[in-house]
């Protein structure tokens, strides 16, 4: 009789998981955003959900939960339940960073989290102010090891993407550079624009049209390919500072425990997201798709998380 009873819980589990699956999303899913609204993450996140909405047949609501370089709202993703129904849009702050910036992060990113899609690529772009005189990488990096201390670069904060990109330079080149915290990446970009700061890793998107008004001059991207929206200009590696990368990313996360095929489910429907139409807008955007297959970007996760937490113990930076 117990054997009976056994065999029956299981094989009534067993249907009722297949039957979840095949009836995700039941009702209207989350998609957490842990930013502030009309920043990058945000506009991606919504044109996903909004494709997501239309190929499964139900609401994919986003929602902003920011402060803290968006670990609150990670944190808040990583402790809902896993079923689905709640998922995150994130980029490195709070994925591939935040492990080395702070002592008490509230989750490991690799262990609480599944990826699902990386949806897109964020380039970096080494910007100068019109006044330094410099138009390529060598010459940046000659000038800047022949005046320690003189050149400064702004951030969005210690710890920041900006912030850790600069360290990185300054590590692979010898040059000694001056750190000018800012609190945000608009404030920063201010200070680049009116002098106050000499040069900037700013995200393209932000960069792009500071570039076409003049306002800024592009000196190289910062990923390992040039980027699409400029074709022409070299990146770092290429053009004086071999092994140099970094790679800022907007992906679409779950809860680590989410049921293997709720998580297939999810990945099939996001791949289809990536029409021309929506792929066409993400590049307008100054944005590289990506889109690849989820086991190569959770590689890549590793990878970076190593590549920063390098950064931040030679360059000794402070935990948060």
């Amino acid at each position: 009789m117990r054997n009976t009873l056994l065999c029956f819980i299981l094989a009534y589990t067993a249907v009722a998981a297949t039957a979840s699956a095949q009836d995700y999303p039941a009702r209207h899913v989350r998609i957490v955003v842990p930013y502030a609204p009309g920043g990058s993450n945000d506009v991606v996140g919504r044109l996903i959900g909004g494709k997501l909405s239309e190929n499964m047949k139900q609401q994919f609501i986003v929602e902003n939960r920011a402060g803290a370089a968006g670990t609150i709202g990670t944190a808040h993703v990583v402790n809902s339940a896993p079923d689905g129904y709640t998922l995150l849009v994130a980029s490195a702050g709070a994925i591939t960073t935040a492990p080395s910036m702070y002592q008490k992060l509230p989750y490991d990113p690799l262990r609480d989290l599944t990826p699902i899609m990386n949806i897109v690529f964020q380039p970096n772009i080494l910007v100068v102010h019109p006044s330094v005189p410099v138009t390529t990488t060598k010459e940046f990096i000659a000038l800047a090891k022949a005046n320690p201390n003189k050149f400064t670069y702004g951030s969005s904060g210690v710890g920041a993407t900006q912030h850790l990109a600069s360290e990185l330079f300054s590590l692979m080149t010898g040059a000694r550079l001056v750190h000018v915290p800012y609190k945000g990446g608009g404030p920063a970009m201010a200070g680049i624009m009116s002098g106050e700061i000499d040069f900037m890793f700013s995200v393209l998107p932000t960069a792009v049209p500071l570039i076409n008004n003049g306002k800024l001059r592009p000196i190289a991207m910062t990923t390992s390919r040039r980027a699409k929206a400029f074709p022409k200009l070299p990146t770092v590696d290429e053009s004086g500072l071999p092994g140099f990368e970094i790679s800022g990313f907007i992906a679409l996360f779950a809860p680590a425990k989410v049921p293997q095929d709720i998580a297939a489910k999810l990945q099939s429907a996001a791949a289809k997201t990536l029409t021309p139409e929506v792929q066409e807008r993400l590049v307008g955007l100054g944005l590289d798709v990506d889109g690849g297959p989820a086991e190569k970007f959770s590689a890549f996760l590793k990878q970076d998380i190593a590549r920063y937490a390098r950064v931040v113990k030679a360059a000794n930076i402070p935990l948060q």
